[in-house]
């Protein structure tokens, strides 16, 4: 069985075992190359005499360097190196052509099929033994730095997928999965700052699950986690553009950021998201306005003046929301 190539980035080039594969149908030249490599350390020979078995021999033993006879009966030395830069397998290997005469021309055609080298046969022990671990060499670098280029690309999607989640677990709530109260903060700058920048409506809807503190009371803080979770899940529904952030920011307050809306246009999504929290129909036995969890929601609306603060509009948005609770909730207060 021939060996097998086993490559340790680790490994030092010199240290690689060089896998010769021979290609000639002279069995006395075999035999030759043979004795010339037989005292060579790490150095592993292989013959085939068959042009037509070459690329299947190079499959087999996975040579580092091929010596690959120009003249053979049945096919020519051009079309094998052709024939090798065409399989994947041996599309890299380099290979040294060994033609009997030293000729330009079949140099020059040589080299234009893929060969790496060319010598004339048989060349010096010493040149010889020297072009292979060259080109065997080099070849081993090759795939040595292939292997770490896979290594590295998969070493850098590994760090982008954990640094993907780790920015989503530092910007989610961990209970709802929406955007958590530092995220906001962050957003709602940004986005506030853009506003005033291009001149642009920036609206904000402030929503409170109504009577929650009682509903915990009665059902128990799971079914109070449970309850929460579906009124998230209604209000992440109206986040419906990529510019859109719903959030949690406290225990069962919620925040929606709805930038380049007009105050018509927020008050419309204001009075759907309060009817759809009504249309879950979660059960609320102590609810102070209905049998079911309800939300009060308060909106905002303004385009930002030069040099002003976001906190005007938090204010405004707080205040209506404020009034909505002092209205008898589940109900909508938008800020004139």
């Amino acid at each position: 069985m021939p060996k097998e190539l086993n490559l340790d980035i680790d490994q030092p080039p010199d240290d690689y075992p060089v896998m010769v594969l021979l290609v000639d149908d002279q069995a006395m030249v075999g035999e030759a190359v043979r004795r010339a490599l037989a005292n060579q350390i790490n150095i592993d020979f292989h013959y085939c005499a068959h042009p037509d078995e070459a690329i299947e021999a190079a499959q087999k033993t996975r040579p580092t360097v091929i010596l690959q006879d120009l003249v053979m009966p049945g096919i020519d030395g051009l079309t094998l190196v052709r024939q090798y830069r065409a399989n994947p397998a041996t599309r890299n290997v380099p290979i040294i052509v060994l033609s009997t005469r030293e000729d330009p021309a079949v140099k020059s055609a040589a080299f234009t099929a893929g060969a790496n080298d060319y010598l004339v046969k048989l060349p010096d022990t010493i040149e010889l033994v020297a072009r292979i671990r060259y080109h065997s060499r080099s070849y081993v670098n090759l795939l040595q730095r292939d292997e770490a280029y896979r290594a590295l690309r998969q070493s850098q999607q590994q760090l982008l997928e954990t640094n993907l989640e780790l920015q989503r677990l530092t910007n989610s709530d961990g209970l709802t999965g929406l955007a958590n109260r530092r995220y906001f903060d962050e957003y709602f700058s940004a986005e506030w700052k853009r506003a005033e920048r291009e001149q642009s409506s920036l609206s904000l809807l402030m929503i409170d699950v109504d009577d929650f503190k009682l509903y915990n009371d009665t059902y128990g803080h799971l079914a109070g986690d449970t309850a929460l979770k579906q009124v998230a899940e209604s209000i992440g529904h109206f986040a419906r553009r990529p510019t859109d952030l719903a959030a949690r920011i406290g225990g069962e307050e919620f925040v929606l950021v709805l930038p380049s809306m007009s105050r018509e246009h927020m008050e419309i999504q204001a009075d759907k998201l309060q009817a759809a929290v009504h249309a879950l129909g979660i059960a609320h036995a102590s609810s102070s306005n209905d049998a079911r969890v309800t939300v009060s929601v308060g909106g905002a609306s303004m385009v930002p003046q030069r040099g002003s603060s976001q906190e005007k509009l938090v204010e405004a948005a707080d205040q209506a929301l404020y009034r909505a609770k002092r209205g008898g909730k589940n109900r909508v207060e938008i800020a004139q």
